[in-house]
């Protein structure tokens, strides 16, 4: 399908991003849109309902462990003021010891799930089309799950577009969505670094001691899981409340409630796409899945 060639950020406004991204969308009949509630799904189903019109689009948000509870109900709110017919789908990754054992393809194995389990509703309920949220920019990035999309069919709108994430936020300004400023929220399973096996236990920890960042006014942050240590990384614009010995004490105090031992501040703080820097990740894509 024919891409749209992408112009510097700052040369392109955000109606002629809708425009764009309208176009895409005009091209399918009915969609279901794989909606996680994070800025890049919302703008596509916000932009879906606009171009096709509530009847022909179906949000579906995938939920298990890895889902933390706030994100779900954020996904449920989300759709509901966009307008656009939702569905809460269980998914079972952690069940695929592929999975499971934390490889640094794991997003493969979850995504291959997800979209195999929303194939089973397109092919049954009468949709042409299985959309994803990924951007321009994430096609630079270490992106497992982009190989189980292509392996299914699964179309990206803001890519054919040419949509990069500043040009997202934009757009989702533009349109008056909430998400525009949304801090990036992979899956819980993210926290844990590779090699870790995941279970429901260290995910229901981690989702307990992000939610105590979030008490304390961290948005955006992370804890990461090191067995009894969570190792906190802040935002570096919030890396200076160390200096207030109260607000670490209420802090470690709600990350020690939520089942680890230490708390442990990473001073260099949180940046995307980290757990990828180690030298051990090399990922390839896998001939076949094997359960």
């Amino acid at each position: 399908m024919k891409e749209f060639a992408t112009p510097a950020a700052d040369t392109i406004s955000p109606a002629d991003s809708n425009a764009r991204l309208a176009a895409v969308l005009q091209r399918h009949d009915r969609v279901l849109v794989a909606f996680s509630g994070g800025v890049d799904s919302t703008l596509v189903l916000r932009a879906a309902v606009d171009a096709l019109g509530p009847a022909r689009v179906l949000a579906v948000t995938g939920v298990s462990a890895s889902l933390a509870d706030r994100e779900r109900q954020d996904a449920v709110e989300l759709a509901g003021q966009i307008g656009a017919p939702h569905r809460l789908l269980e998914t079972h990754e952690l069940d695929n010891p592929n999975y499971a054992a934390n490889p640094s393809n794991r997003c493969y194995f979850c995504k291959s799930e997800l979209y195999d389990r929303l194939q089973e509703v397109a092919a049954a309920e009468g949709y042409g089309a299985i959309l994803d949220g990924t951007n321009l920019d994430d096609t630079h990035d270490v992106r497992p799950g982009r190989q189980a999309a292509r392996e299914r069919n699964v179309a990206s709108p803001l890519v054919e577009a040419g949509l990069t994430k500043p040009q997202v936020r934009a757009l989702s300004r533009h349109l008056g969505l909430p998400t525009w400023e949304k801090p990036e929220m992979p899956c819980l399973s993210s926290r844990i670094p590779y090699g870790t096996s995941v279970d429901p236990e260290k995910l229901r920890q981690i989702e307990a001691a992000e939610t105590s960042l979030r008490a304390a006014g961290i948005r955006g942050g992370r804890v990461r899981y090191h067995g009894d240590v969570a190792r906190i990384e802040l935002p570096p614009g919030d890396l200076a409340r160390l200096a207030d010995p109260a607000w670490c004490e209420r802090l470690a105090a709600g990350v020690r409630a939520a089942g680890f031992t230490y708390a442990a501040v990473d001073l260099e703080g949180y940046r995307k796409g980290r757990l990828n820097e180690a030298p051990a990740v090399q990922w390839r894509a896998p001939a076949a899945a094997k359960e």
